[in-house]
């Protein structure tokens, strides 16, 4: 079941306009949507709320009892991950990459208020991962199959799993940028890849440092839930630290492989950039002699014993073609060349 509550505020006068399931489109008016949707299946209830108004967290803070402390939380976004433990629930609050699937931000936050029977997220923008999963918790809810375990703490360990994968979704295609760069960088697009070895850098450099936190979070998880959810929700526990572990080892292995990308692609424009100057200096070494050789029968010397002579013109350019002759020898038998 699935209730779904959609109002738009009209900034010009302060009225408020509210239907269901839609909302209104006002030309030359700003407005804001908020949603909040509520799942049941049994008697586990889940609560999502997008973009949370003082309202809606009234009603969730005065229908499962939370801390008022928690209302402000959940009003604005936190700029830390944490794990709070209450008598009975938990108060988690997590940020995920979106790198790809964001809509507003790089870095998006979750809000979990988990329960014995209830859990409600809270987040501010859409989250592709979390719309998915609340799909198939809708179906599964409509046909009464109830494959979500016994309480809400197993939905929370789904939506994790769930947001995981999305995370492992954006590093395939850091993969693949890299795979595309591989290949530019040994086609002779050395300096067209720095730009993105560096775009592909700040993704990953982002990636770590919004995972990471996890780590914390989760340890936490592991020492304060089983008290909430039993002892026997700890494996499951276990298998959301393997998720952070399996997705930050992938982070790392593909930062060094963006490392040995980045150094080898300099090693390749360094050398590259050495050839030029290396052309650049030998055309110097060629026809610095060579004009210093014409200014000298160019000057209007008495006894210059070339100018006035018949033929004089042939003589000096021939003189110049084989200098410059045996000087591209000399450097190619030096192999400078």
């Amino acid at each position: 079941m699935q209730d779904i509550i959609s109002c738009v505020t009209r900034y010009a006068n302060k009225q408020f306009v509210h239907c269901k399931n839609r909302f209104h489109l006002y030309t030359s008016v700003r407005y804001t949507r908020c949603m909040q949707s509520r799942y049941q299946q049994g008697d586990l209830t889940w609560v999502d709320i997008e973009s949370p108004t003082s309202q809606d967290v009234r009603d969730v803070i005065g229908e499962f009892n939370i801390a008022p402390q928690i209302a402000e939380e959940l009003l604005l976004p936190s700029g830390k991950p944490r794990a709070e433990v209450f008598q009975n629930y938990l108060y988690v609050i997590i940020h995920f990459p979106a790198l790809r699937h964001s809509h507003i931000a790089r870095e998006q936050e979750i809000d979990f208020i988990v329960g014995r029977n209830f859990i409600i997220t809270a987040h501010y923008e859409v989250i592709d991962p979390l719309h998915k999963f609340s799909k198939v918790f809708e179906v599964n809810s409509a046909v009464g199959s109830n494959t979500f375990g016994e309480h809400a703490g197993f939905i929370f360990f789904y939506i994790l799993k769930k947001l995981y994968k999305a995370v492992e979704h954006e590093l395939e295609y850091i993969h693949r940028d890299l795979g595309t760069i591989e290949e530019h960088t040994f086609s002779g697009h050395e300096i067209e890849m720095v730009a993105a070895i560096s775009r592909s850098a700040r993704d990953l450099l982002n990636l770590r440092q919004t995972v990471e936190p996890h780590h914390e979070v989760l340890h936490e998880l592991e020492e304060c839930a089983p008290a909430l959810f039993g002892q026997e929700f700890i494996p499951f526990l276990r298998a959301l630290s393997n998720e952070y572990y399996r997705v930050h080892t992938h982070i790392i292995r593909e930062i060094e492989s963006l490392k040995e990308l980045r150094e080898t692609n300099n090693s390749l424009l360094t050398t590259k950039q050495n050839e030029t100057m290396r052309v650049l200096t030998i055309m110097a070494l060629l026809t610095f002699p060579l004009a210093l050789l014409v200014a000298i029968f160019d000057m209007n010397a008495k006894d210059n014993p070339i100018i006035g002579h018949p033929h004089d013109f042939w003589i000096i350019v021939g003189s110049v073609l084989m200098i410059g002759s045996l000087m591209l020898l000399y450097f190619k038998h030096k192999k400078w060349l």
